[in-house]
């Protein structure tokens, strides 16, 4: 008898044999020793079948396992459970005085998940979520546990991995010491004559968001760590009442802002823990690209934007520094990011989605792994220059392919 689990969104509904939530390391290893087929839920925050584990598979979620948060102030690294998500993450080592480098803008989402995606925060000079990452344990298929960490020659592709090579049950993060950060809002930068790298590199991180009803950005979020120095934004007016980046949707769901120092980790998310994030009812695609074709990009999604303002609530710009994880869509390249957050309608977004993907492919495209997206696997292939290096440590981790379902599959495939 199968179950039926959705995803965050709810668009997509994951059929499997069983749904577990072990209680402990040893009946996870267990689970997947025994299993044919597996796949890891995560915290269910993606928005394709990258989870599907398929009718005859097991879909784990590791919510039920010890939340493990153990800081090493000496060491200034953490070692956290593959179940626990960036909020309590963000708690427990700020409680030792130290920190992050940098947050995805949603705090309710698992570390191990956000990871193996590609997903990322932003910042001219921080890399995706992967990059502090020194240490990975994961479960394999035999149920027995690996641990790759940097100076492992193997080590570029076992973090930012699509849960193709086992069950993460642990990862090991460098920590630095702990900041405050103020968060300055800005409204209508126009597109028309935009000096992007300059913008970009405005403050800690910086974010455009337009509906792309017309030209230019309706905000811009500024994140200026305290203890850097204050530049001038000549570009545009600043905020005057607090915004969402959602129009219409409440924006004391968002963190603080009008320059109120704060916590690292009450400012670098756009949205408070204890809040629903973004709309809660949407669609999200994000496609990363060559960060010196940004203008052009910005230009090429204009130029449909009377096909992809209808369904689009917003879009968000951001910057990511290059990294060193083979899967990852900011592998070998300082990046910008398009994030769009469609209406909560599959049938109405593809369309958009097509013209929008035919628009910016002269640029390298990468789509974010678990977002919307409908490029060729063929095409995305073409595009990692490392994934015959990654094909190979699956099959030594992973010869039979237990945790390579479709998704995976049709990424891998010789």
């Amino acid at each position: 008898m199968t179950q039926t689990v959705t995803n965050w969104a709810g668009n997509i509904t994951f059929t499997t044999k069983e749904l577990h939530s072990p209680h402990s390391l040893d009946a996870l290893s267990s689970l997947v020793a025994g299993s044919a087929k597996v796949r890891v839920l995560g915290s269910g925050h993606s928005f394709n079948e990258i989870a599907e584990p398929g009718p005859d598979g097991v879909l784990l979620s590791l919510a039920a396992l010890p939340a493990e948060v153990d800081v090493d102030t000496a060491a200034r690294t953490v070692r956290v459970g593959g179940g626990v998500r960036y909020a309590e993450l963000a708690r427990r080592v700020h409680g030792h005085g130290l920190a992050l480098p940098n947050m995805a803008s949603l705090p309710h989402i698992s570390v191990a998940g956000s990871v193996a995606t590609g997903t990322h925060g932003s910042g001219v000079g921080n890399g995706p979520l992967a990059s502090p990452v020194r240490e990975v344990e994961i479960i394999t298929a035999d149920g027995s546990t690996v641990v790759v960490g940097r100076g492992d020659e193997r080590f570029g592709g076992a973090v930012t991995s699509l849960g193709a090579l086992g069950v993460v049950t642990a990862l090991t993060l460098d920590l630095e010491p702990a900041f405050e950060v103020e968060q300055h809002v800005f409204t209508e930068l126009p597109l028309t004559g935009l000096d992007f790298e300059t913008v970009a590199a405005a403050a800690y991180s910086v974010s455009l968001f337009t509906d792309w009803r017309e030209p230019g950005f309706r905000q811009v979020w500024l994140k200026r760590r305290v203890d850097q120095p204050l530049g001038q934004f000549p570009w545009a007016a600043p905020a005057t009442e607090k915004l969402h980046p959602v129009p219409g949707m409440p924006a004391e769901n968002c963190t603080e802002q009008f320059g109120v120092p704060g916590p690292w980790h009450e400012r670098l998310p756009h949205f408070r823990a204890e809040f629903t994030p973004s709309s809660g009812s949407e669609l999200q695609s994000e496609y990363l690209l060559p960060r010196r074709h940004a203008v052009d990009a910005l230009q090429a999604v204009d130029a449909v934007r009377e096909t992809v303002a209808p369904v689009l609530q917003t879009c968000e710009v951001r910057t990511v520094a290059a990294d060193e994880q083979w899967l990852s869509p900011a592998y070998g390249r300082d990046t910008v990011a398009l994030h769009f957050t469609w209406i909560e309608d599959t049938a109405a977004v593809l369309p958009a989605v097509r013209r929008l993907e035919a628009a910016l492919d002269a640029f390298d495209t990468r789509p974010h792994w678990g977002k919307v997206f409908t490029v060729p696997a063929a095409v995305l292939r073409e595009r990692y220059p490392r994934l015959a290096d990654f094909r190979a440590l699956a099959r030594e981790l992973d010869p039979e392919r237990k945790f390579a379902n479709a998704f995976v599959q049709a990424v891998l495939a010789d």
